[in-house]
């Protein structure tokens, strides 16, 4: 089992930040590396209470087909995704936003609890390869959204 937790700082309100990270086609342009796209579900705008969706992509050369459903919701502060089908044992990821008023900004927080299936040798794997690729692949994710964002409401001119 890992547990990856990042923090991101991203101009502007709490609102706007937390749409933009349950926007299926936000979630796909950051994902552009990895040929993420949506196979079923929603797949177009923003997500909600109950919605699920199932991406397909390549990681490491290999095919991975993921579903997910929005298993906790509380605009504009936290949300949670949780896998329903894919490769992992279980993933389980929340992401709350909190308002720094006087910065103008949005503290984004994702906390991600996930283990490869197989047992001891998911373990291994977890520990080697997946934790440093998983939490590299969700900061280029936030890097994104954040740059999205600031372009969006005209503050990355």
């Amino acid at each position: 089992m890992a547990l990856i937790e990042l923090t991101t700082l991203v101009k502007g309100p709490a609102e706007q930040v937390f749409d933009i990270c349950l926007d299926v086609d936000a979630h796909t342009a950051s994902m552009s590396r990895s040929r993420e796209r949506v196979v079923g579900g929603v797949t177009s705008g923003r997500m909600a209470l109950g919605d699920t969706v199932t991406w397909a992509a390549r990681h490491f050369g290999v095919p991975w087909r993921l579903t997910s459903r929005i298993s906790a919701y509380d605009r504009p502060h936290r949300f949670v995704d949780e896998q329903v089908t894919g490769p992992f044992q279980h993933w389980h990821h929340e992401h709350t936003f909190t308002s720094d008023k006087p910065a103008q900004a949005t503290i984004m927080r994702d906390v991600i609890d996930f283990a490869a299936p197989l047992g001891p040798l998911g373990r291994i794997v977890d520990r080697l390869l997946l934790e440093r690729y998983m939490r590299r692949l969700i900061e280029n994710r936030n890097t994104h959204l954040a740059r999205l964002f600031a372009a969006e409401s005209g503050q990355g001119r």
